[in-house]
């Protein structure tokens, strides 16, 4: 039987990038990882400002551009009534947000997973591909029992880390279930290749008929594009001709460029999942703490995947670097600050949801409506300073049920 200071079930973003600072400072490390090879997953490419900053923080940046990363500068957002050439005058510098952060940063997803597990093995993490978790045992003793193709082992360690997605076994164990809040819509992305006449430097999003764009450059011709449609039409994009139908509901008037897009070609598989949230009031325990997915996520449609899984990995490596206590009691600053900032980024995506991913002419007023108000009144817009800067860069009083119905118009309607 092997002893740890930490085991680190699952070995997707956070896990590596914990593994990798513990090591790194000097703890024996176990991780953990069920794959053999990374796949597109069609999740987890795109950086915000803020989650850029702690990868800064937790010595992981340089790593991440080595690995070929790739910023983005400028932000266009069409439709809303501009025509295209008034859209891209108004195109946002991602620069703005974070001091010394260009913008967001993207990084495929299976080579961004690669990259963290191999600095975390030339750590000194003992690092496992190919495992199966069979079993997990928290409270003041915590164990793992695996299996790989050595044969069967159990491990102990002073703290198991949950870092294994939102199927996550650990949280299982744990007996921790789930708060979710209803789907909204459908959301779906896709890799795209070919796609050479994209300024890479630039992301842009917009709405049109019935069909919310996003679209993140991954450099050398590829975007990695997402869709939201309604939650009625499930098999929309469905069948041998889903990935053909989707990318030519990319074809919008109001974004001429986006025909780049639709003349590309799919360098990956297209998924589709609901875009609702999920958190937890607690992602700590006796023995045991969560990150990323295991500990609950944001809904897709602001990108903050990696973000505020970067966020949770500094946290976590900061109270079990900064003290000898690893009890349970010692991970509460850290379940506290993650419910707020789930709470506020809850609040950014259903507000976002309703004004960009509703359809039809009431949807439509409502979009001109806002854009109307919030060019009067910027504060209306702060749900994307909490998406871009962070969610503790915006007022408390900003996520009420009084702001939304400032935001939404509701206020006036009423």
């Amino acid at each position: 039987m092997a002893d740890f200071d930490l085991i680190i079930v699952g070995g997707g973003i956070g896990g590596p990038a914990l593994a990798t600072v513990m090591a790194r400072a000097g703890r024996s490390v176990l991780l953990l990882e069920q794959s053999t090879v990374y796949e597109d997953r069609v999740r987890g490419e795109w950086i915000s400002p803020w989650g850029v900053a702690e990868t800064k923080r937790l010595g992981l940046y340089d790593t991440l551009m080595a690995a070929g990363g790739h910023h983005l500068t400028r932000h266009i957002g069409y439709g809303k009534g501009h025509d295209p050439a008034e859209a891209e005058k108004l195109a946002m510098d991602l620069g703005m947000f974070v001091p010394d952060v260009p913008g967001p940063l993207c990084i495929g997803h299976p080579h961004h997973c690669q990259t963290l597990f191999d600095a975390a093995r030339a750590a000194g993490a003992v690092a496992r591909r190919g495992v199966s978790v069979n079993e997990v045992v928290l409270g003041n003793s915590p164990r793992v029992r695996f299996g790989d193709a050595s044969g069967d082992h159990v491990a102990t360690a002073r703290l198991v880390v949950g870092a294994d997605g939102r199927m996550s076994m650990v949280r299982k164990a744990a007996g921790i279930t789930l708060h979710r809040d209803e789907p909204h819509h459908w959301f779906a992305g896709m890799l795209v290749e070919g796609v050479d006449d994209w300024d890479e430097l630039v992301q842009a999003t917009g709405t049109e008929g019935d069909f919310h764009f996003l679209a993140f450059p991954q450099g050398d011709g590829r975007v990695r594009v997402y869709g939201g449609y309604p939650i009625e039409e499930a098999k929309r994009f469905a069948g041998p001709e889903g990935a053909r139908k989707f990318l030519d509901a990319f074809a919008f008037r109001s974004s001429p460029r986006n025909r780049a897009i639709v003349e590309g070609e799919p360098a990956g598989p297209l998924l589709s999942y609901h875009n609702s949230d999920a958190w937890t009031d607690e992602p700590f325990g006796e023995g045991f703490v969560l990150v990323g997915d295991a500990g609950g996520w944001n809904d897709p449609i602001l990108g903050l995947g990696l973000s505020i899984t970067y966020r949770d990995v500094r946290i976590v490596s900061d109270i079990l670097l900064g003290s000898d206590d690893w009890s349970g009691v010692a991970f509460k600053p850290y379940g506290e600050e993650r419910y707020e900032r789930l709470r506020r980024l809850r609040f950014a995506a259903q507000v976002m949801s309703r004004l960009e991913v509703e359809f039809g002419e009431e949807a439509e007023a409502r979009r001109a409506d806002f854009a109307r108000r919030a060019a009067a009144d910027p504060t209306l817009r702060m749900y994307g300073l909490a998406t871009l800067g962070g969610p503790e860069l915006v007022p408390e009083d900003y996520f009420t049920e009084e702001s939304r119905a400032r935001i939404l118009g509701l206020a006036e309607a009423a």
